[in-house]
């Protein structure tokens, strides 16, 4: 079944952009550790969630369609990212630099976040000129994050792993 709440993949992929970054900064507004590290294990759900679905899905649908260097740069930075995810979700929120690690992550997501919604020549711009069915998309990416959400709630989600991209160059 279709969510038609977001008109295409892209506007999926936008909010989940949006809905982390008022995360972050409930984040940086909290003051009491066990609430600082709720919303930093709910980030890193979110962020989980999202990078399998655009690494799974979105991703690969572009593959030769926009220019491989940002796809590659997309898969890099999803790297980065999840190895402070681990890191944070192994932690405490009383642990020496678990602020900090939430906050680099941040910073890096915001970088993502910027590479990827640039008008004219980001990713999200390079793949509305394709000729990719972004509703289809929108529809299996809808599909595969309704399952990873189940899975979190039920059993949580495992532990990030680089993308094949990296484990290639290992």
């Amino acid at each position: 079944m279709a969510d038609t709440q977001f008109t295409d993949a892209i506007a999926l992929l936008k909010a989940d952009h949006r809905k982390v970054e008022e995360l972050f900064e409930t984040f940086e507004a909290t003051k009491a550790p066990s609430k600082k590290q709720a919303i930093a294990r709910e980030i890193c759900t979110e962020l989980k969630i999202h990078t399998s679905i655009e690494e799974e899905i979105f991703y690969p649908a572009f593959r030769g369609k926009i220019e491989d260097d940002t796809l590659d740069e997309a898969y890099v930075e999803h790297d980065g990212a999840k190895i402070l995810i681990n890191d944070i979700e192994a932690g405490s929120a009383e642990d020496d630099f678990y602020d900090a690690k939430v906050k680099v992550l941040s910073e890096e997501i915001k970088h993502h976040v910027h590479e990827e919604e640039m008008p004219s020549e980001g990713m999200f711009a390079q793949c509305r000129k394709t000729d990719v069915d972004l509703v289809a998309l929108r529809d299996a990416m809808m599909a595969r994050k309704q399952k990873l959400m189940a899975q979190a709630k039920a059993s949580g989600l495992p532990a990030a792993k680089p993308s094949a991209v990296n484990l290639i160059a290992a």
